[in-house]
């Protein structure tokens, strides 16, 4: 019986040369399984939570020279727990993709491929230059350099392949985009100024808030940022509520980011932040045009990395820097959704039944709000420790360049050497 019901739901579906074209019950199983994992997920995560903070007060408490092995303890569990949610719900949505058919689509492989190819770069570059910084300092720096020209060659390759598809299967289709704006319209002009200011807003913060800061990781840092992008990804599939057109409300999943960039500087994090929002477009994406891909993934997510942006800044409450730091970071890609809603998927406010574009879009986007609150919220909290804000003044020495035998920072050695 259970055989014959599961066949039935994964019947096939033909077009008239024969050839397949998807199932009859499309997205049935992959959807009920990625709802069902999600709250199993959400529970044990907050279950998961609960008891290694209930642990950890009892630890400090009773055997505090303990801490330090019980906090390798809670990251590996936290690590593992997040790598299972992960590997857990990008299977099925790989799933989903194959119940749609849509590798079997040529123009869908312009989409889905190169976010592929980017998150797979960033991740075993990633491993592999956390693994030569293991072996020498050098070695890890090129590997770190060669990571880093991989993702950018990546990136604009990725990018010619959307405006490709852009340009052969969006632009004029009567829907997205209208000749005659009847309908939607895709205005790429304003998309490509846009992600363009957006990018040099957030490298001109980073620059101003992390003076003494480097974009460059060494092995602590790297596997500070890791562990981070990890747990947020993970966290990012515990979502609270889904939005119809792409978007949710998820568990804090910006947290982990968000106070990587507070411990290790806003350099680092706008690009922590960036290499997450290149792992997002993995989930569900909703990408029609390049520019538009930029402003609601990797310019978007990298604006988390501005929530360390008043660590440096005179005030006595920690809390109160990290909490306008992250809501400076979630107004920043609030900013970044929203002009992508109105000059690309404007379409949407119409099927709505919205006169005004950007009134719709700046409505709808609003949850980027809610999502910042919970982490506003879990941020102070956390802040509100004093054995928590203790562990963080470790995690200082990540924040500045490292120094030369000679006491000189590397980044002055190096340009000395090059008089």
């Amino acid at each position: 019986m259970s055989s014959l019901l599961l066949s039935s739901y994964l019947q096939k579906v033909y077009d008239e040369n024969d050839k397949r074209i998807g199932y009859l019950y499309e997205e049935l199983w992959t959807e009920y399984a990625s709802s069902l994992l999600g709250k199993v997920f959400l529970f044990s995560a907050l279950f998961l939570a609960v008891a290694l903070i209930v642990v950890g007060v009892f630890v400090r408490k009773k055997k505090a020279e303990n801490m330090p092995a019980f906090l390798k303890t809670a990251a590996t569990v936290a690590v593992t727990f997040a790598l299972t949610v992960i590997v857990t719900m990008l299977a099925i949505g790989f799933g989903k993709i194959g119940e749609k058919g849509y590798m079997s689509e040529k123009p869908m492989l312009l989409v889905l491929v190169p976010p592929m190819i980017l998150a797979a770069i960033a991740v075993l570059g990633g491993v592999a230059t956390y693994i030569a910084f293991l072996y020498s300092k050098k070695a890890g720096k090129t590997a770190l350099n060669v990571t880093f020209g991989a993702l950018a060659a990546a990136l604009i390759a990725a990018f010619v392949c959307l405006l490709v598809y852009f340009n052969r299967n969006v632009k004029n289709d009567g829907y997205y985009d209208t000749a005659d704006g009847s309908y939607g319209t895709v205005n790429q002009l304003i998309l490509y100024v846009a992600a363009a200011l957006l990018i040099i807003v957030a490298l001109a913060a980073a620059f101003l808030t992390d003076k003494n800061g480097t974009f460059s990781f060494n092995s602590k840092s790297l596997a500070l940022a890791g562990v981070c992008v990890s747990l947020s990804f993970a966290l990012s599939y515990i979502k609270l509520w889904d939005l119809p057109q792409g978007g949710s409300v998820t568990l804090v999943s910006l947290l982990p980011v968000m106070l990587f960039s507070y411990l290790c500087g806003t350099k680092k994090g706008v690009f922590v932040g960036l290499v997450y929002g290149l792992l997002q477009s993995l989930q569900d994406p909703y990408i029609i045009h390049p520019a538009q891909f930029l402003l609601d993934y990797p310019v978007a997510f990298a604006m988390a990395g501005l929530a360390g942006a008043l660590k440096n800044v005179k005030l006595k409450l920690p809390q109160i820097k990290f909490a306008l730091g992250a809501l400076t970071a979630g107004i920043m890609r609030y900013i970044s959704h929203t002009v992508s809603g109105v000059f690309a998927f404007s379409a949407y406010a119409i099927d709505a039944g919205a006169t005004n574009a950007f009134v719709y879009s700046a409505a709808y986007n609003s949850f980027v709000f809610i999502d910042v609150l919970l982490v506003i919220v879990a941020g102070v909290l956390l802040f509100s420790s004093k054995a928590f804000v203790a562990e963080t003044k470790k995690f200082d020495v990540l924040s500045r360049p490292e120094k030369t035998a000679d006491g000189q920072n590397e980044a002055d050695a190096t340009s000395a050497r090059e008089k």
